[in-house]
């Protein structure tokens, strides 16, 4: 385009377009969207009431896990002290205090080598469903915020609800990348499900009014800074130069410490067909401290989440000390009775 032929060409373009529809449609649209909400909202939150109201209040798993007996038996009364369950809900089971959420999680025996490089495929489905159910989640946890500020109690519907989406989450989660330990599909269901890895809350009777103005986000901040560093992407970026125009390009990736652990388990798995066992309880604490901040900070209980890994694949056990060693002197073996060992409460296969 130069006279000479020489390179380098210098253009200024700028496209318009004018119409005299484009306000009205926009109003139109913007006053459609508001009706949309307006009407939309309460019928989303009337139907995660609905969903809710079939819910069973923190019930263990249904079924005992090979190697660790029986669930734990519910219990027809309250708690001393606290008070009674509403009338016609299903009986609370005999809560540990100190643990209001329980976690877990046990590895298939045999687990497939190469299935986790396709299981994004497979999650598909799930991650659909959870997109709206976590667009339900955030709707429901602003209704239980005015709920809990003005009466003191979280509405029980909306509690069992939330529970669902944060289990049905943690299944799909175990199952494809945030730990990866087994080859059963997730179960499309909010309820308890004969499955390896299994979420519970404990209902609360009672929550204080005004730590809800505080609780979401200025007491979480510790924990928001290690979870973010544990579960957040690491970003990197690079810079290219293409073509003989001398064209800069800034490409990057990340990947977060979690997904990281999990993607060397994965790979030791394809490679010599164990899911090494001590990651594995590591992944799992970490899992499980994210998850107690998650139902903290939806004011799902009131209990301060500790800063600790708890790992295997179990909760711990409360009735022991957690600096007691149990072993007898000169005992070489394994600590008896932790999670994640062979003696009792440990991994599947």
């Amino acid at each position: 385009m130069n006279t000479d032929a020489a390179q380098g060409v210098s253009a200024d373009l700028q496209a318009d377009f004018r119409s005299e529809l484009i306000r009205p449609a926009a109003t139109g649209l913007l006053v459609a969207g508001g009706l949309a909400l307006v009407v939309g909202l309460p019928l989303l939150v009337i139907g995660a009431v609905g969903l809710g109201r079939r819910g069973t209040p923190g019930a263990p798993p249904p079924v005992g896990v090979p190697g660790r007996g029986p669930a734990p038996a519910r219990s027809e009364s309250p708690a001393p002290g606290g008070s009674p369950p509403p009338s016609g809900s299903p009986p609370a089971p005999n809560w540990d205090q100190a643990q209001p959420v329980r976690l877990t999680g046990h590895v298939d025996a045999g687990l497939s080598r190469g299935l986790w490089l396709v299981k994004w495929l497979l999650a598909i489905p799930h991650f659909f469903v959870l997109f709206f159910l976590w667009f339900a989640f955030a709707v429901t946890t602003v209704v239980a915020w005015f709920a809990i500020l003005f009466t003191g109690r979280y509405p029980q519907s909306l509690f069992h609800f939330n529970v669902g989406v944060l289990r049905w989450t943690w299944r799909v989660a175990f199952y494809a990348y945030a730990a990866g330990g087994t080859d059963k599909y997730p179960p499309f269901t909010l309820e308890q499900a004969d499955y390896p890895a299994a979420l519970d809350v404990q209902y609360p009777q009672r929550l204080p009014r005004g730590l809800v103005l505080v609780k979401s986000w200025l007491l979480l901040i510790p924990h928001w800074l290690v979870i973010g560093a544990v579960t957040g992407s690491a970003t990197w970026a690079w810079r290219t130069q293409d073509g003989p125009a001398g064209v800069v390009t800034e490409r990057g990736g990340g990947l977060s410490l979690l997904a990281l652990l999990v993607l060397i388990a994965l790979v030791i798995l394809l490679f010599s067909g164990r899911y090494p066992r001590p990651l594995f309880a590591f992944i799992m604490g970490i899992n499980r401290w994210s998850y107690r901040v998650v139902v903290y900070g939806a004011l799902m209980r009131d209990e301060y989440p500790p800063f600790r890994l708890d790992q295997g694949p179990d909760e711990p056990d409360p009735a022991v000390p957690r600096d007691m060693d149990p072993r007898p002197a000169g005992h070489q073996g394994p600590p008896a009775g932790r999670p994640g060992r062979p003696d009792g409460g440990g991994d599947r296969g």
